[in-house]
């Protein structure tokens, strides 16, 4: 702002500007900006912080961030709404999925990252999948052999595969994209 500027709006709100912007520019600490701000206006953000939370919580869903378990919740993301979905699924069948190990980092996907997906019930070919197999819950890529035998594969630095019966899978999550942790 130029200082004509500056102090017309000095003049509009009764407050000296000039002290207010010079602090801003040579301390750009966010922590200093919010206390000026809450000088001048002690109520307005947490009141602004809740008008928002109510306005946008029709269109804005908290999605859980679950363990392999999928019973432990470690934190929830919010998502937006459209048309009755999420990244356009069913938004009761969406969720985030903790990678607990390093069985895919070989795909990029490694322990610490974090995978959107949704629930399924059904095998699907070419997809990566949290399964529960041999009493075990693992992220898997999944390769249909044919209608009784899918390939589950892993890869750790080198790729492993094994050959498993269709009926001795149960398919939980199907992932559709990871955040990859830096």
């Amino acid at each position: 702002m130029n200082e004509v500027l500056i102090e017309k709006v000095s003049k509009i709100l009764g407050e000296n500007l000039n002290d207010l912007t010079l602090n801003y520019v040579e301390d750009k600490n966010e922590d200093k900006v919010e206390a000026m701000h809450k000088k001048f206006h002690p109520n307005e953000k947490n009141a602004m912080s809740e008008e928002w939370t109510d306005a946008l919580s029709s269109i804005l869903k908290p999605v859980p961030v679950y363990d392999y378990s999928l019973k432990k919740v470690l934190e929830k993301r919010k998502l937006p709404v459209f048309s009755n979905k999420i990244e356009g699924y069913n938004q009761d069948k969406v969720l985030f999925l903790f990678i607990e190990d390093d069985d895919m980092s070989g795909f990029r996907i490694s322990k610490g990252d974090i995978a959107f997906g949704h629930k399924i019930s059904e095998i699907e070919n070419d997809s990566f999948c949290l399964i529960e197999y041999d009493g075990q819950r693992i992220l898997r890529q999944i390769k249909r052999i044919d209608s009784s035998r899918v390939l589950l594969v892993s890869n750790k630095g080198s790729v492993l595969t094994k050959t498993a019966e269709v009926k001795s899978i149960k398919p939980l999550v199907k992932i559709e994209k990871v955040e990859i942790k830096l």
